[in-house]
């Protein structure tokens, strides 16, 4: 069941979402990852794992798609967080 908070929610979720290829790229590109905060990046992952235990609890039909969203923002994260380790052993 589509409800105005499952919208809102997946506005917010896109909106975070979408700016994680562009700071992967970066960090790509650049290959350093001055300014990056791995704690940053856990914390948000956690909010996500809040998020789908959240939508899990609600049970509401039909917002399963939500818990996607959230797995794809989540393996962003994962990718910069990854990257971040990557790169911050090879520039010491």
């Amino acid at each position: 069941m589509l409800t105005l908070s499952s919208i809102f929610e997946f506005a917010m979720l896109f909106t975070f979402g979408f700016s994680w290829p562009f700071a992967i790229a970066k960090t790509l590109k650049a290959k350093r990852v001055d300014g990056k905060s791995p704690l940053f990046m856990i914390i948000v992952l956690a909010g996500y794992v809040c998020g789908i235990v959240a939508r899990l609890v609600d049970d509401v039909p039909g917002n399963d798609w939500l818990c996607l969203v959230y797995l794809l923002d989540m393996a962003l994260v994962s990718t910069d967080l990854t990257l971040y380790f990557h790169y911050a052993r090879k520039n010491k």
